[in-house]
């Protein structure tokens, strides 16, 4: 459900929201909205439920010195 809400923000600091708010393609409110999702943002059901395939493998490179460099060596030992 939305409501409305009301700010008293200065005038100068509105016409910054409302260009930045345009330069993205949204809504001042939907500019608030989003910062409030930031500042608190609620537990996601991805976050809490891993699938069986992801839990077995969650963890598995801890502690390992693995790098970018690492995965360009084995994407070109296996492609090339």
């Amino acid at each position: 459900m939305q409501t409305k809400l009301t700010l008293r923000v200065d005038e100068r600091l509105i016409e910054r929201a409302k260009s930045f708010a345009k330069k993205r393609g949204k809504s001042v409110s939907q500019i608030v909205a989003d910062y409030f999702v930031v500042l608190d943002p609620a537990p996601t059901v991805q976050a809490t439920e891993l699938t069986p395939i992801v839990r077995s493998l969650k963890g598995a490179l801890r502690g390992a010195e693995v790098d970018v460099e690492d995965h360009h060596r084995h994407l070109e030992e296996r492609y090339l």
